[in-house]
């Protein structure tokens, strides 16, 4: 060991080379538990799985949106920015833990580690997927004639990154900080630093990373279920299918992004707040993998699960025969109305049928997921 004085010495008499190399002299990789080869190999095995499925997955959706037009639309760039937002983080994320899991300890150093725990803190999905909910609920139950408008929808997508790396960036300048979590194979904001300007980073990140967007949700498709009961019960034949539809995509949607996050989130709150060592570097693992396959299951949710991105993945793969046109399909689509306001409820009842939203299946705009 250097005493302090040498080492201010060789610092400043050193080049920046030298300086970088000092700064990662004072860093260990060395994790607080250390996990078994067999654990290192399930584990690379899962994020190796991830890292597969998650880049192909959403490489499918961008590979739609470049060979189908009609796919444009202004509600499917937050589509898109899902998708892009979780390719990035597969490619530039993803991959240092799993070469990390088969060596078995981590590879690239302090920097390494803070530029994986930054790009694996990005929340570019959670708001979009949020601003999405709310994007549905707005449009099934707002008749609108007007023209598709891009502007609200790149505003969402600009906001979204802005958002993200308003809470991303400060653990770089000094509000908490990224370090090795688990077993050492990985990197995110440092739970168990017991200081006060770490827990105020972590409460404001639990708050308005996690909670807020679940509640926005919630919310929404709360609003949303409502919407579609209150046609079924004026149009039971035609728009059953449709509820039992939009039930089935909101559950999904609730319980996948509750399964992914809320474990990543109820851990950390625990290993900070929680008595010491209350949460085994090992066990923290699990939450880590859950939260990273999002990246894997946010394109099945809401993509291919969708009818119209459904449609046209069948087709771009020969297994549908359409009329296609420059990238556009001519199949008909299916369009169900929503209102909630009690005019067009009284309107509908005495035999004015409802404006006609939302909810179009095959290859044309998608709404109901």
């Amino acid at each position: 060991m250097f005493s302090e004085e040498a080492n201010f010495s060789y610092i400043s008499n050193g080049t920046d080379e030298d300086l970088v190399s000092a700064l990662d002299d004072d860093w260990s990789d060395t994790p607080a538990e250390k996990m078994s080869r067999t654990g290192h190999n399930v584990v690379a095995v899962i994020l190796g799985s991830i890292l597969v499925f998650g880049i192909l997955n959403n490489f499918i959706v961008l590979v739609l949106f470049c060979n189908f037009k009609t796919l444009r639309t202004p509600v499917n760039m937050l589509l898109l920015n899902i998708s892009v937002s979780d390719m990035l983080g597969c490619l530039f994320g993803t991959t240092l833990s799993f070469a990390a899991s088969i060596r078995g300890r981590w590879l690239v150093g302090k920097h390494g580690c803070m530029w994986y725990g930054f790009v694996n803190s990005w929340i570019v999905s959670l708001i979009s997927l949020a601003i999405l909910s709310y994007d549905r609920y707005s449009t099934l139950t707002v008749y609108n004639k007007r023209a598709p408008d891009y502007s609200k929808p790149l505003l969402a997508v600009g906001g979204s990154w802005l958002y993200s790396l308003f809470w991303t960036v400060p653990p770089l300048l000094g509000w908490s900080s990224y370090g090795l979590e688990g077993a050492g194979t990985s990197c995110s904001v440092t739970w168990t630093a017991n200081t006060p300007q770490s827990h105020s980073y972590i409460i404001c990140l639990l708050i308005f990373c996690l909670g807020i967007p679940v509640l926005v949700m919630v919310y929404c498709y709360g609003r949303l279920l409502c919407a579609v009961k209150q046609v079924g019960r004026i149009r039971k034949t035609a728009a059953r299918r449709r509820e039992y539809h939009i039930l089935f995509m909101v559950i999904t949607t609730v319980v996948c992004y509750l399964l992914c996050w809320m474990p990543y989130g109820v851990v950390a709150m625990m290993a900070t707040f929680g008595c010491p060592g209350i949460i085994t570097p090992i066990a923290s693992v699990v939450p880590s993998l859950l939260a990273k396959s999002s990246t894997v299951i946010n394109p099945v949710i809401y993509i291919l699960m969708n009818n119209q991105f459904y449609g046209c993945f069948l087709i771009l793969f020969h297994c549908k025969h359409s009329s296609l046109e420059n990238g556009q399909s001519s199949m008909p689509s299916r369009t169900t109305g929503i209102q909630l306001n009690r005019r067009a409820y009284s309107n509908t009842v005495a035999g004015n049928a409802p404006p006609s939203i939302g909810l179009q299946n095959e290859c044309s705009t998608p709404v109901s997921g």
